[in-house]
């Protein structure tokens, strides 16, 4: 299976986005049962360049991260990457979990700290565990054989005291220890992007692809859950929309399309390598998307 450093490679070279899409695991079988036999095959239809699988709070899918990826490539023929994270894992369960991963033909990783279970009081590591992504980097690099990607927060990490800037050469030592690419926290002001972006290769000399995550919005719900967890802000328009939206959902939804659809050929237009749908498990928001923009089959 292909290595997504490599993917972003030639699509640079053929002057084309690389598309991506993001799930996450089911938490029940009957959204297993439906991912597997609708969202899956439908989004699969679009040829994406590579998708990836969430890893569990506190990283409680491990198993079933590695078999979904597992299942998109064998399946449908698709490189997907499996997400990783420090918590909960001493250094060996890591190697253990990479080693599986490349018995099982994975061979794309996104290294994250990760975020601790709800209700535990922040991040601590395990004895024998790592305190930091880069760690996860430096270790996933040493084993060899993969191509490792990081997360970017284009509006700082919501425990970055120092501010923003810091964050983002944090982000560059990640880059250091040997990450490939970076996606990009969600987002909904582009500005915010384009500042990270220019401070990362103007400024500190990145040259990895930087690649910006969106997200469709569904619902006003959804939306103020995501930005409290993240930190993402809403632009006065933006929360202007929302508000005169109230809770129809529907009306929403159909809104969310239209604006990343924007998002998108505004960011389309400066030029970044790809772009990475959070699709929370839903075909049709990123299918219509990548309709309007003319990229239903750009993988």
């Amino acid at each position: 299976m292909q290595f997504i450093r490599d993917l972003y490679a030639a699509a640079q070279t053929q002057g084309r986005p690389l598309i991506s899409i993001e799930f996450f695991t089911p938490k029940t079988p009957e959204g297993e049962a439906a991912f597997y036999t609708r969202t899956l095959p439908e989004l699969a239809r679009l040829r994406p360049g590579y998708c990836s699988v969430t890893y569990g709070a506190g990283g409680s899918t491990r198993q079933k991260t590695l078999e979904m990826v597992q299942r998109i490539q064998d399946e449908h023929g698709i490189p997907a990457m499996a997400h990783l994270t420090c918590v909960g894992a001493t250094r060996p369960q890591i190697v253990a979990l990479l080693e599986e991963a490349r018995a099982r033909g994975i061979r794309n990783i996104l290294a994250l700290r990760g975020d601790p279970p709800a209700g535990s009081g922040g991040f601590q590591p395990v004895d024998g565990g790592f305190r930091y992504a880069h760690e996860l980097v430096t270790l996933a690099r040493h084993l060899s054989g993969f191509s490792i990607g990081v997360a970017g927060f284009p509006e700082g990490h919501l425990e970055c005291r120092e501010g923003r800037h810091v964050d983002w050469e944090r982000l560059k030592a990640k880059i250091d220890c040997g990450a490939d690419f970076v996606l990009t926290q969600l987002f909904f002001d582009n500005a915010f992007f384009y500042e990270m972006r220019d401070y990362l290769v103007q400024r500190l000399g990145v040259r990895v692809p930087i690649v910006p995550g969106v997200i469709p919005i569904q619902s006003a719900a959804q939306i103020r859950r995501f930005v409290a967890l993240c930190g993402a802000t809403i632009p006065p328009r933006l929360a202007e929309r929302l508000e005169a939206l109230g809770e129809d959902d529907a009306a929403t939804a159909a809104f969310g399309i239209e604006y990343a659809t924007a998002q998108c050929s505004d960011l389309l237009r400066q030029g970044v390598p790809g772009l990475h749908f959070y699709s929370l498990n839903k075909a049709g928001p990123v299918t219509r998307i990548l309709g309007n923009l003319g990229l239903a089959s750009a993988g």
